[in-house]
C-alpha cells in the first residue's frame, strides 16, 4: 500500500519548531516544587522530563524557572498541555515582559520556523 504525499500531510500538523536544549528547570505550583530538566523549547511551549512523584494534571498552571548558562534566567507561567510517562508538555500562559526578548533571543531562528509533527 502506498500513501501519497497529500494524504501524509493531512495526518500531520504544523507546530512551532522545537529547539533541543538541556538545562535545569524548577517547576512550582502552590508550595509544591520539582527540579527537572528541559528537553526542548519553542516559541509557544516547553517539554520537560517528568519528575518522579509528580502527579499533576492537564490544564494546571505552573511556574517554570529555566536557567541557561550563567547569565540567562527565564521565569514564566505555563499550562500543562500534554502528559506522558516520561515527559510533560507545557504551553506558555504568561511570559513577563522583561523575559520575552531574552526568550526570543535564545530561540533565534527557531522562533519563526514551523515543523510537521504527528500526534501519536
Amino acid at each position: 500500500m502506498t500513501i501519497d504525499k497529500e494524504e501524509q500531510l493531512d495526518s500531520e500538523q504544523l507546530r512551532p519548531a522545537r529547539m533541543q536544549i538541556e538545562t535545569t528547570v524548577l517547576m512550582s505550583r502552590r508550595g509544591e516544587s520539582h527540579p527537572t530538566e528541559l528537553v526542548d523549547i519553542s516559541a509557544t511551549g516547553a517539554m520537560l522530563r517528568r519528575p518522579l512523584g509528580w502527579s499533576g494534571e492537564m490544564g494546571q498552571s505552573w511556574v517554570l524557572d529555566m536557567i541557561f548558562g550563567h547569565d540567562l534566567h527565564i521565569h514564566l507561567e505555563a499550562t500543562v498541555a500534554r502528559i506522558s510517562d516520561h515527559h510533560i508538555g507545557f504551553s506558555y500562559s504568561r511570559i513577563p515582559e522583561g523575559k520575552q526578548v531574552p526568550l526570543w533571543n535564545l530561540l533565534g531562528g527557531y522562533a519563526d520556523i514551523l515543523e510537521y509533527w504527528k500526534d501519536s
